[in-house]
């Protein structure tokens, strides 16, 4: 196609996403002048919803804004009520949460890495064709997200909206048995994440653009504590972490967007790897020394091959767990009400999540703010997209279709809890066959 020709591109509903999402893309002799990634599914109003209701109910609440990252929006929340509630939890407490994000992250990274991002590595349209010549990795897919979601079952009762964390205490603990079960399950397919990591490993996708990475970094590569890191040198702690936010208001999206001191960012798996790889579980870095080589990288693609080295850490972190720790019940605490502020601040599996909420002295909620990883992963994925773009201007239109969608899907947005397939609608002057 001659750069001297106008494009526009819409693709309705990007496929192989959790949600709905269009692009929008305008390029005027060559040059990409405008790319609109349109979050249709994010304003649910549950920052309205939890107002006036009591500090207890708002994590079962929250947790329905999402059948995909429920675990997270379960633990943010009540991590930031505690902070207000001044409540610090038993020891016991923080090592079942530590194994339900393990849980959430099992199961979430599996069903990207191995039904939306796989079939791409391996040239295919969908996992179900994966069935054909590689019949074994379709099983272990579903193998591999079945243990995430038999260890959230175990420490919440359900594999999404469980049901036993509460604020302050978890009303079940497992049991022997219970837990003796899921170490098998657990050492069972660890093989299969190790030939998943191997298989991402090998992909030549290649996409690369300077940006800053963000990520909670602690002692321990836990999904819950730590501080605001970002490769760019930024170092606070949670509770001054929107203060160095600037929220933009994206006319054409449902979603925020949100820039870091005035610049782009990018969350998520691939900016852990990048900044805390020392904070692995020793097994898994063990068995992953080769892999890791590649990081701290650049290339967004690497988030894929990051998500199946954290699938293994949180099967060695959660075996050390399960293996090292006699569950006791606990009784119920008694938390006392106060006008008070809290903060919560967890790396959810698509990136940093935020809470903020206000509470009365009736103990009902006056304010809450939430900011999610894929809306602060917004204004990166389109600065990526319109670097793509110009290269690909002339092949042929499905060829740019697919590269967008790739690059968006290896950022594994969250937009809402269900997939969907492509339409895509041309206008102006169209692209060669």
């Amino acid at each position: 196609m001659s750069h001297m020709h106008d494009l526009d591109i819409t693709l309705d509903q990007i496929s192989k996403i959790e949600g709905h999402a269009e692009i929008e893309v305008n390029v005027r002799k060559g040059e990409v002048k405008n790319v609109h990634l349109k979050v249709a599914e994010n304003k649910r109003f549950y920052t309205q919803a939890i107002r006036n209701k009591h500090y207890s109910q708002v994590p079962q609440l929250v947790s329905r804004i999402c059948g995909t990252c429920s675990v997270a929006h379960l633990n943010c929340s009540t991590i930031a009520l505690e902070n207000a509630l001044n409540f610090q939890v038993s020891e016991q407490t923080q090592l079942l949460r530590e194994l339900s994000m393990y849980g959430l992250n099992i199961r979430d990274h599996a069903m990207h890495a191995y039904f939306f991002s796989l079939p791409d590595v391996l040239g295919k349209d969908s996992v179900m064709e994966l069935l054909d010549n590689h019949k074994e990795v379709v099983h272990q897919a579903f193998h591999v997200k079945g243990v995430g979601n038999a260890l959230s079952k175990l420490v919440l009762g359900r594999a999404i909206h469980g049901l036993y964390s509460q604020v302050g205490y978890y009303t079940n603990v497992p049991k022997k048995e219970e837990i003796q079960t899921l170490v098998k399950e657990l050492k069972e397919n660890r093989p299969a994440v190790l030939k998943l990591i191997d298989i991402f490993s090998k992909s030549d996708f290649l996409f690369e653009r300077n940006t800053d990475f963000v990520a909670v970094i602690g002692d321990k590569y836990d999904f819950l504590t730590g501080e605001i890191h970002s490769s760019a040198g930024l170092c606070v702690s949670p509770q001054w972490y929107f203060e160095h936010l600037n929220h933009r208001v994206i006319p054409y999206s449902q979603a925020s967007g949100y820039e870091l001191e005035g610049e782009d960012y990018m969350v998520g798996a691939l900016a852990r790897l990048n900044m805390n790889q020392k904070q692995l579980n020793a097994e898994t870095k063990k068995e992953c020394s080769e892999y890791l080589k590649v990081f701290p990288s650049k290339n967004i693609f690497h988030n894929n091959l990051a998500q199946g080295i954290e699938i293994l850490h949180c099967i060695d972190n959660a075996l050390e767990v399960l293996e090292s720790t006699d569950f006791k019940p606990e009784s119920k605490p008694v938390l006392q009400p106060k006008a008070a502020d809290g903060i919560g601040l967890i790396e959810a599996p698509r990136g940093n999540l935020y809470y903020l909420v206000s509470i009365n002295s009736d103990g009902k909620l006056r304010y809450g703010n939430i900011i999610t990883p894929s809306s602060q992963n917004q204004i990166n994925m389109e600065n990526d997209l319109k670097k793509l773009i110009p290269p690909l201007l002339d092949q042929p239109k499905q060829k740019i279709i697919f590269e967008m969608e790739k690059l968006i899907r290896a950022y594994d947005p969250c937009f809402s809890c269900a997939s969907h397939f492509l339409i895509v609608k041309w206008t102006g002057d169209k692209p060669k066959n």
